[in-house]
This record gives structure tokens, C-alpha cells and sequence, in this order.
């Protein structure tokens, strides 16, 4: 069974065009939705449990399939900003770069979301 999307795919879509059209000038409503619903679209398209990505203070979502993590601090995590997540999921930032500027934090063997990436279809500009 698909995860339940939290955010509605219409409106997460709008608030990611927006995000796209001016990323300094959108509002954080805006900006929080754009996060949400591209963390939705990954768990949509890698289903599991075996890693917790985290969009602080927007969002959390877990995905990839393997061994399920329910208690403590998971074995595999993925942590940024919102700016940094959304320039991954729309390909404007791609996975090494983020790495090498150290604005994207990862551990575990199976954080390496970069196969996965970008979630959009949007030209970086």
C-alpha cells in the first residue's frame, strides 16, 4: 500500500512552481508545502522505512525499502535545509555538491538518496 500523502498534489505542485519562479521571495506557507509534498513524492516513489529524511522544521518523511527502524535515532538519516531539499528535488543542486558544501548531513549505508533525485521534471534554470 502507497504511503498517505500528506499534502495535496495539486497544491504541493503550485507551491513548488512557486518556490521554483522566485526561491527568495516565497513565503514560508508557500515554502513549507513545496517541502512537504516533494517529501511525499519520494516516499511515493521509494516506499520503506529504512530511512528518515528530515526537513527541518517543514517536515520528516522515511523511505527506501529495507529493515524497518521503530525505535531511538534511525541507522539511516538524511538532514538539510529547506532551501538545500528543494534545490534536490527539483535538480538545481545535485546530490555531491550539497555533500561538499555541507549543507546536506547523511549516515548510514543507504542515505545515498542521489539515484532517486531529482523529483521534478523542471529544468534547473
Amino acid at each position: 500500500m502507497p504511503p498517505r500523502r500528506r499534502t495535496d498534489p495539486l497544491a504541493g505542485r503550485a507551491a513548488l512552481a512557486a518556490w521554483h519562479a522566485d526561491p527568495e521571495g516565497t513565503d514560508r506557507a508557500t515554502r513549507a508545502t513545496a517541502v512537504r509534498h516533494t517529501l511525499d513524492e519520494l516516499a511515493a516513489r521509494a516506499p520503506g522505512n529504512s530511512v528518515e529524511v528530515r526537513v527541518p522544521p517543514y517536515g520528516v518523511t522515511q523511505c527506501v525499502e529495507g529493515p524497518r527502524h521503530t525505535r531511538g535515532t534511525p541507522p539511516n538519516v538524511v538532514e538539510t535545509d529547506a532551501e538545500t531539499w528543494l534545490r534536490l528535488a527539483t535538480g538545481t543542486t545535485g546530490w555531491a555538491a550539497a555533500l561538499a558544501e555541507g549543507v546536506l548531513r547523511v549516515s548510514g549505508t543507504r542515505a545515498d538518496l542521489s539515484p532517486l533525485l531529482p523529483l521534478t521534471r523542471e529544468e534547473a534554470r
